[in-house]
């Protein structure tokens, strides 16, 4: 009587996880492919990092320390792999159209597709969420058709200071399109 009573626990428990804000991404399962690198950097590092750059002073390590402190988390997948990248960008259309997610902009130029995605944040300037997925982007090393980048980020995001964020980070260039008009 007392093991049924701890599956149920256990599975009303696990049932719950996703109501209180436990559950995993859907992306976390490209965590562990070997198709698809992951950077993955968490709200403490992005904490320990903004608490550094703050002594110098700048504008541009403010604007950095700024959005830095309101960001929870950014994740980054990246493939060459034709199959991985199919599977990168069904998954990422289920969760935009799942996550209610709006278009912010796309671009194309030549074979490199770019899409932003976000959920509205508190203002105009503020997202609670923004994604980037980009094809293509490989115009140098011919061996591969494809290079694909989905970029996760989520917190209270002002676009405005997204471009300082991708420069001192190292993330994808194209984001510094991102800013709302």
């Amino acid at each position: 009587m007392a093991t049924r009573m701890k599956k149920c626990v256990v599975g009303l428990v696990v049932l719950t996880l996703p109501f209180f804000g436990i559950s995993q991404s859907v992306f976390d399962r490209f965590d562990d492919s070997e198709r698809i690198g992951t950077v993955s950097i968490s709200k403490g590092m992005l904490t320990l990092i903004a608490e550094m750059m703050q002594e110098h002073g700048d504008e541009e390590s403010q604007d950095f320390v700024d959005i830095a402190k309101n960001v929870n988390g950014i994740k980054v997948y990246m493939s060459d792999d034709e199959g991985a990248s199919a599977d990168m960008q069904a998954t990422m259309k289920q969760y935009v159209k799942k996550s209610r997610l709006e278009e912010l902009m796309k671009i194309k130029d030549g074979d490199t597709n770019l899409r932003f995605y976000i959920k509205n944040g508190k203002d105009e300037n503020h997202v609670e969420e923004l994604l980037m997925f980009a094809t293509g982007l490989d115009e140098k090393d011919k061996k591969h058709d494809v290079e694909t980048v989905l970029l996760t980020m989520s917190g209270d995001i002002d676009l405005t200071k997204v471009g300082s964020l991708t420069e001192k980070m190292n993330l994808p260039k194209h984001l510094n399109k991102a800013k709302k008009n």
